[in-house]
């Protein structure tokens, strides 16, 4: 019920608030009311999932005519946001650039055809043919009955087109998000490690073609969380809540609750059925919402969410680290004053409007540059205080994650792809610090 109200919210630390992204519905669409069903075509759900965290056009397409003749203002919108997506590249002008004839009748043809006048205006090897770049790079392809060039597209289409066109720009610029990655291998084992930003933005993506690249040849994905037992998913739900009759209100003090019913006036949400949740799952919940509301951050950008949803497209098997049970008696685990000093910190971000995840919105700066040194200085700092909290979120679990990974390469064989929050590698007994003890060496992943 309430855990609805924050779904697009999500967690700063629970994987499993990442829930998977807007186009699963469309793989299980038999299980979906027909409402809640995206007009999507089988062959694109891939690229769609790619393109709707670029914030090139709203996901609410996906139930307007998805499959109809795109209209003229939607053309523009696209072409719109895919052209500011390319030029935050910066790169260098094209000082000859001409642009092709565009005649603006929304056919396939004539949206190809402005896609190129958008890389035309830069420094890059595009050639003057824009039909003969765009299928050159498998951006335009046709079908038994060929490109169609003549034909009006329909919205899926030319969000398809542009997607294509956006990741392959950032590909031929050598651009697109690097993370904070490292590499671990023995003589028949190969492990990516990727640290994660639970929540993200559209400007984290694309992401270099490098590390979709390892991703794509991996065998597996690990994550802490991946939320696909349905029986873990109901009993994580049962510990966020109350059962012994009791409700938030005589487990906190007047003051927190006071500041809680604000918060509910704020969003128009239920007391009633708020104060059934216990503090830790609503600091949690608030914490996301509190982001979400101040720097733009939303859970369906998490860069956990985005490799969950690629490896549930690919087929490619997925594993938890920890699961849904463990992060849910972890959380339970903490003291009540504790529980109740992280709620009374996230009511006050979002009732005061102060800017505590400012740092954050730097983290997702240095993640796209694949700047380790930043982040791991400011996430040693963030978990300097041996706090119950930070104790957590921090240490034990990193050591039982490593055992895991280090029992991984001693015992199987292949290519592994593992994501966890990017603080699991940045503290001081951190992932990587438990594997090179055991004698491993933890590379760069970018040399």
């Amino acid at each position: 019920m309430m855990k609805k109200v924050f779904r697009r919210a999500g967690a700063v630390l629970l994987g499993t608030s990442l829930m998977m992204t807007t186009i699963v519905p469309a793989i299980h669409a038999e299980e979906q009311p027909q409402a809640l069903i995206p007009s999507i075509s089988d062959w694109a759900i891939e690229t769609l999932n790619e393109g709707e965290k670029y914030g090139i056009y709203p996901i609410e397409w996906y139930y307007d005519g998805f499959q109809r003749e795109i209209p003229i203002e939607k053309v523009n919108e696209l072409l719109t946001l895919t052209e500011k997506k390319i030029a935050s590249l910066n790169l260098a002008e094209n000082k000859q650039y001409k642009p092709v004839t565009v005649q603006g009748d929304n056919t396939r043809g004539d949206i190809v055809k402005r896609l190129y006048n958008i890389v035309a205006r830069y420094d890059l090897p595009v050639g003057t043919d824009a039909i003969k770049y765009m299928t050159e790079h498998n951006i335009l392809r046709g079908s038994v009955h060929g490109l169609q060039l003549e034909k009006k597209a329909t919205t899926e289409q030319a969000t398809i087109l542009a997607t294509r066109f956006i990741k392959d720009t950032y590909a031929l610029a050598q651009q697109g998000s690097k993370g904070v990655a490292w590499v671990v291998e023995d003589e028949d084992t190969l492990l990516y490690l990727l640290g994660s930003i639970h929540l993200g933005t559209p400007d984290l993506y694309p992401f270099n073609e490098k590390l979709l690249t390892a991703f794509d040849e991996s065998d597996a994905l690990y994550v802490e969380v991946s939320g696909q037992n349905q029986g873990d998913l109901e009993y994580f739900m049962e510990k966020t809540m109350y059962t012994d009759g009791s409700t938030l209100k005589d487990n906190v003090k007047p003051e927190t609750y006071a500041k809680l019913e604000q918060f509910a006036e704020l969003y128009s949400l239920p007391m009633d059925q708020l104060v059934l949740y216990k503090p830790w799952s609503l600091a949690n919940d608030i914490s996301g919402l509190a982001m979400q509301k101040t720097i733009g951050m939303d859970a369906i950008y998490g860069i956990d969410n985005y490799f969950l949803s690629k490896a549930l497209l690919q087929q490619k098997p997925v594993i938890d680290l920890e699961g849904l049970k463990f992060q849910a008696d972890m959380f339970d685990s903490l003291s009540l004053e504790t529980q109740e000093q992280n709620l009374v910190v996230e009511l006050d971000n979002i009732l005061q409007e102060t800017n505590a995840y400012d740092f954050v919105e730097q983290w997702l700066v240095s993640w796209k540059q694949g700047d380790i040194a930043t982040i791991e200085k400011d996430i040693q700092l963030t978990y300097s205080e041996p706090t119950e909290f930070n104790e957590m979120i921090v240490g034990k679990r990193d050591e039982q994650m490593a055992q895991k990974l280090i029992k991984l390469l001693e015992e199987e064989e292949g290519t592994y792809f593992v994501v966890v929050g990017a603080a699991h590698y940045l503290v001081d007994k951190s992932i990587r610090y438990h594997l090179e003890q055991n004698g491993y060496d933890v590379e760069p992943f970018y040399q």
